[in-house]
């Protein structure tokens, strides 16, 4: 009789657009990058090599804790402030949680090479919700950085 049941395949980028379409002012920014998956999600997953160097407001994310998939991270913004996050990394999916921001990146093969996605934005607190200040111009700036470190490192 299960075999019945409909089935949902949900790939990391159709489940970053899930779950940011439940946090009232997230929007998920989308860019194809020509490049594999193997070559595109070791640049956009690495979070103390890389993830400074793409996304725009972060200098640096110190890994302080693993267990599993589960991270604990500290992040220093370009602006000197600091962050302590909950991190869920796996490849094609991380998903960033501290008290006041939420960052998620996502990609999955496509056709021509890889989709990425990326949310995030201030939290508001006591609040399923994220301030919608410069997310997507955020978010495509990363996008494009992004590009330009996965076809830096290819070469």
């Amino acid at each position: 009789m299960t075999d019945t049941w409909p089935r949902a395949d949900l790939n990391p980028v159709h489940r970053l657009r899930a779950l940011a379409a439940g946090i009232p002012g997230a929007h998920v920014t989308e860019r194809l990058i020509d490049a594999p998956f193997d070559e595109v999600w070791p640049v956009a997953g690495d979070l103390e090599g890389e993830f400074g160097n793409y996304q725009p407001d972060m200098r640096h994310v110190r890994i302080t804790r693993t267990n599993g998939d589960r991270l604990e991270a500290v992040a220093r913004s370009r602006f000197g402030l600091r962050a302590r996050f909950d991190v869920v990394s796996r490849p094609g999916w991380c998903w960033m949680q501290s008290r006041l921001l939420l960052i998620g990146v996502a990609a999955a093969p496509a056709d021509g090479g890889t989709l990425i996605a990326m949310t995030g934005g201030v939290r508001v607190p006591g609040r399923a919700a994220i301030l919608p200040w410069g997310v997507r111009r955020e978010s495509a700036k990363a996008l494009h950085r992004l590009t330009i470190r996965v076809r830096a490192r290819a070469e």
